[in-house]
């Protein structure tokens, strides 16, 4: 004799095990990605005399150059760079320095920034 509970219980085993792995797949993906954008820097770079378009453009073209940059976020009224960085790449003072000089401009200030106050 067969309880009519069994069938109930059988599919719903048979969804557990079909739900279970898709959980642990999307629980996987959300700490990966939430692991990358915690691990990527930001920094803020000061620049004396970018004053126009063309002077921003030069200073993006020497930033770019340096290993592990990503992106780039030029202000121009406030002569100002925020360099985002790829996942586990930092920026050194010296070789942001030496790219501003390489376009003909000077280092005001550097430092880095909260995440979240860049985006």
């Amino acid at each position: 004799m067969t309880t009519p509970n069994l069938g109930l219980r059988i599919i719903s085993r048979e969804i557990e095990m079909k739900l279970i792995p898709a959980l642990v797949i999307l629980l996987l993906v959300s700490v990966s990605s939430a692991d990358g954008q915690e691990s990527k820097s930001v920094y803020a770079v000061g620049i004396d005399g970018l004053a126009c378009p063309f002077c921003s453009y030069g200073v993006e073209k020497q930033l770019q150059k340096l290993d592990g940059v990503e992106q780039l976020e030029t202000d121009i009224k406030l002569g100002q760079v925020i360099v985002h960085m790829q996942s586990g790449k930092t920026l050194e003072r010296d070789r942001v320095e030496d790219a501003i000089e390489r376009a003909g401009f000077s280092l005001r200030s550097f430092g880095p920034v909260d995440n979240k106050e860049a985006l």
